[in-house]
């Protein structure tokens, strides 16, 4: 059976951590990571009614979008909203993953999720982000250390690009050095010059674990002083945040309004801006987005949707010129949750996963 660790590692690789914002509280949240999970359940948000739901059904994993805390949380004693929502989890042993703004904008994820919904095409990212910075370190390794040192900087977190592990450029050559007084080489003698067979290896390794590298390498390396250099790379692009995409076809805001209500599921649907103006260029950030609609009137586009914005939003949207169209929060988000449900269900074919069903989008329509 599948322990949390393993539920959380597949997650940490789908939607990766590094890509939240930094404001975020991502992760695992609570709970053993050893502990086995053979039943999980994915939700917007921790609710009196999910914890009921999840405790009933005996789940041993909660994925849910929003984190617990956004911060820290002094006390958690049961005279707290806080502590009496968290103390059945805690009890039945139930562990709670967040993958929050990692999962809004990854590939699969949300954002791409509604894109896919409103039949947006030449999909891109709304305002990119580049990607963790990545070095190419470069040693000079004799023979016989050839096959050590490349393993132990493997094991370190080198050499890894895209979906493949362990990439490596290896180009043989001749290597000189002059021992002064006080050194002890390895290969030859001090006081002469020596010239060793050599491979000039090449691995890429993220920012994050550059310190580990290096350090694996002289560990694993034999000569007195290793010689290897250290090359920044250019940022990659990663994804970044938000989607902006087009329609098949020209329609007005409010039929695009409409199509929206229908593909989120929505109770109602309220925009702003004419209801005659066209529609083409579509921008798109799930839940409460109202910082991206400067980037989508950058981008030129004749509508933006989020869940929900603030009243001055609405108005900076009228004075742009842009259609706003907003379908609430939790209609923003929730077709995305029920999505990596049935990821998961692929991801771990013999335990059981579902979107709660006691989930509800706490606002109606009158």
């Amino acid at each position: 059976m599948p322990t949390v660790a393993d539920w959380a590692g597949f997650l940490g690789d789908f939607a990766p951590l590094s890509t939240a914002a930094n404001w975020d509280n991502v992760g695992l949240l609570l709970g053993d990571r050893i502990s086995p999970c053979g039943r999980a359940m994915t939700c917007l948000t921790i609710t009196p009614a999910v914890v009921a739901e999840a405790v009933a059904e005996c789940v041993e994993l909660i994925v849910a979008h929003h984190p617990i805390f956004f911060k820290g949380a002094k006390n958690l004693s049961d005279g707290t909203p806080e502590g009496r929502l968290l103390h059945p989890l805690l009890k039945a042993g139930i562990a709670v993953y967040s993958p929050h703004t990692a999962f809004d904008n990854c590939p699969g994820g949300i954002n791409d999720g509604l894109a896919e919904r409103f039949r947006l095409k030449d999909v891109r990212t709304l305002r990119p982000k580049d990607a963790p910075l990545e070095y190419k370190l470069v040693a000079f390794v004799p023979d016989a250390d050839l096959a050590r040192v490349s393993d132990a900087v493997f094991a370190a977190g080198g050499g890894k690009i895209g979906d493949y592990e362990q990439c490596s450029f290896r180009t043989a050559g001749i290597g000189t050095f002059f021992g002064m007084a006080g050194t002890n080489p390895i290969v030859g003698e001090r006081g002469r010059r020596e010239e060793v067979a050599e491979h000039r290896v090449e691995i890429i390794v993220p920012e994050a674990r550059l310190s580990a590298a290096v350090a694996a390498l002289r560990a694993t390396h034999s000569y007195e002083e290793p010689a290897f250099d250290i090359y920044p790379l250019k940022p990659k692009r990663s994804g970044g945040e938000g989607r902006i995409g087009e329609l098949a076809e020209t329609v007005s805001l409010r039929g695009f309004a409409g199509m929206v209500k229908g593909a989120c599921r929505a109770n109602a649907i309220q925009f702003v801006g004419e209801g005659d103006r066209p529609v083409k260029l579509v921008a798109l950030a799930c839940g409460a987005a109202g910082e991206f609609l400067q980037d989508a009137i950058r981008a030129k586009a004749d509508a933006f949707v989020t869940g929900e914005a603030r009243f001055h939003d609405c108005l900076a949207a009228e004075a742009a010129g842009i259609g706003l169209v907003l379908p609430g929060h939790y209609a923003s988000e929730r077709p995305g949750i029920e999505d990596l449900a049935e990821r998961l269900k692929k991801a771990f074919p013999t335990s059981e996963i579902w979107a709660s069903r006691a989930e509800r989008d706490p606002l109606t329509s009158a």
